[in-house]
């Protein structure tokens, strides 16, 4: 049975006045100046990342793979980096702060990128603005954390909240759709100076519209001190306290009050104590030894907020660790479904298609399906359901695993089918020597589209799911958690085809995924990323059933 789903905000007045008083000071400006800017930051970072392995071989004179690496490295320090900035933010800086600062190190990295082009600097000195734009790109879930700041507790400013995350994931696609077409466009068209230039002006528009908002943003949510000390304070005091047994009544449990009656925890309202991981609940548990000292010592005795702080980051650990494996098949968009449509017909009258281009649709659909969820989807299961998003955060996340699993057997779909026609027809020789199948690559469109509609629930849900049931002080760590997830799938995709790879190719076979697929068996690929996809689901839903969203002590 799920408990009552809980908004807090962690402002240290818990009173409903101060609440609503709060929530009557934002603007409506700040969210609109809070999607622009990520707009225009996506832009720039998706106008450097699409082209970039280009800009390595032609101006930097590097070899294709040595270009390859270098940009598969640089993308992967961007997934990474935000959990440093959430941490910076949660604990020292504030999220305001840090975006700023960070967005400001944006600034700086494009700057340099751009005289690098100018000016045909060093190597080096590309690389050093190459990286400050990794780096203040990490404020990336401190800005979805801090736009969830900007509404209140109230049934209404939930759906509100709802809505802006799936309008930041909106503008985020519109970024990069604008960023990997356009701004490419102008680069190869007119040159890397013009193109690099035009990255580095949207980057300083960036960081001067979000601080043209200062005035308009909700900044109530103070940085807590490092949750790390939190954490390992709650458990280094349970195992100390092993033997003691908790009370089966929580309110013998040991909770600190301030003078307004929240916690006297920076950043963090007062929660409700629950029956998971028991054993944590000896934290809380006021010993003889405890009540000699005064005050007690934090390693030796927890309130329950703290408690239950450390059980809120332990129930999102499975659904992050299911993350993965979904972001593990989603990513196949740039890989293997890219080597799908590298074998089809791209014949689309006279123009000749990319088979990367049509990754394109991915962004369209998520472009179409966020406007028709939010406007459509949720009003229509709002009144169905009663619940104030139209669905919680867990049923939404579980509907992406369902449609990425069906765009997989899609792809395996078609893949059977492209290798029939394969049989039947053989390949023909194209104008630029290449060999393909005489099947069109729109085919794939499907696949692109089902993938986009995966990511709006997915993605989204879990922006939802990690910012609202994250400890109030730990939100934009817990934020960050979809990228590292996104970050570590990679990792495991590619773990995955080295894995099949040389299980496959034995014996003078060339195996599933070969050089040329022609020769191999990428259907037996996408299969098994569709098993993988019923197996992550089928552990999610018992993961969904046991999990519990966190509840205020109000």
């Amino acid at each position: 049975m799920e408990a009552v789903q809980v908004e807090s905000k962690g402002s240290h007045g818990g009173d409903a006045d101060l609440r609503t008083s709060r929530n009557e000071r934002r603007s409506p400006w700040g969210c609109t100046l809070i999607l622009v800017s990520t707009v225009l930051h996506g832009m720039s970072f998706f106008g450097l990342a699409t082209n970039l392995v280009n800009y390595f071989m032609v101006e930097l004179h590097a070899g294709s793979k040595s270009a390859a690496t270098s940009v598969t490295n640089w993308v992967g320090t961007s997934s990474l980096t935000p959990l440093a900035a959430a941490f910076l933010a949660d604990s020292f800086l504030g999220r305001y702060r840090t975006i700023t600062i960070f967005l400001s190190i944006c600034v700086a990295g494009y700057a340099v990128v751009a005289a690098t082009a100018f000016a045909a600097l060093q190597t080096a000195v590309f690389y050093a603005g190459l990286y400050l734009v990794d780096l203040g790109g990490a404020m990336q879930s401190v800005i979805v954390a801090f736009g969830g700041d900007q509404f209140g507790d109230d049934e209404s400013e939930r759906a509100k909240q709802s809505s802006f995350f799936n309008w930041f994931y909106f503008f985020i696609n519109v970024g990069s759709l604008v960023g990997g077409t356009l701004l490419v466009w102008v680069q190869t068209a007119h040159g890397f100076r013009l193109g690099y230039g035009i990255l580095a002006l949207l980057a300083v528009l960036a960081v001067a519209l979000f601080v043209a908002g200062t005035g308009a943003y909700r900044r109530n949510q103070p940085p807590g001190g490092s949750p790390l000390t939190s954490i390992a304070r709650v458990v280094v005091a349970a195992v100390r306290k092993r033997r003691v047994e908790a009370p089966d009544d929580a309110a013998l449990l040991h909770e600190c009050e301030g003078d307004d009656g929240v916690p006297a925890i920076q950043g963090s309202r007062r929660l409700a104590h629950t029956d998971q991981f028991r054993f944590l609940d000896k934290a809380a548990v006021e010993t003889a030894g405890d009540k000699g000292v005064l005050p007690a010592s934090p390693w030796r005795l927890c309130t329950v907020t703290q408690v239950e702080e450390l059980k809120c980051v332990l129930r999102l650990l499975p659904v992050f660790a299911c993350g993965i494996i979904f972001a593990a098949a989603d990513t196949q968009i740039s890989s293997t479904f890219i080597l799908q449509g590298d074998t089809l017909d791209p014949r689309l009258g006279s123009f000749r298609v990319p088979a990367a281009m049509l990754s394109m649709f991915d962004t369209l659909s998520v472009m179409i399906w966020v406007p028709l969820y939010d406007r459509a989807i949720v009003p229509l299961a709002r009144r169905l359901t009663g619940h104030t998003r139209g669905f919680t955060e867990l049923a939404r996340i579980g509907t992406g695993f369902v449609l990425l699993t069906i765009a997989m057997l899609l792809a395996g779909a078609l893949e059977v089918a492209r290798r029939r026609v394969l049989a039947l027809h053989g390949t023909y020789v194209g104008a630029n020597g290449a060999a393909y199948v005489p099947m069109s690559i729109f085919w794939q469109v499907p696949q692109f589209v089902v993938v986009g509609a995966a990511e709006v629930f997915t993605i989204v849900g879990q922006m939802e799911l990690y910012y609202g049931q994250a400890p109030d002080a730990m939100r934009s760590v817990c934020s960050g958690l979809s990228s590292a997830a996104f970050a570590l799938g990679n990792y495991a995709s590619s773990a995955l085809v080295v894995v099949v790879v040389r299980a496959t190719a034995r014996g003078g076979s060339p195996g599933w995924i070969p050089d040329d697929i022609n020769d191999g068996h990428l259907d037996y690929f996408f299969w098994l990323l569709a098993i993988l996809c019923v197996g992550n689901f089928g552990a999610y839903l018992f993961i969904a059933r046991w999990y519990q969203y966190k509840k205020t002590a109000d």
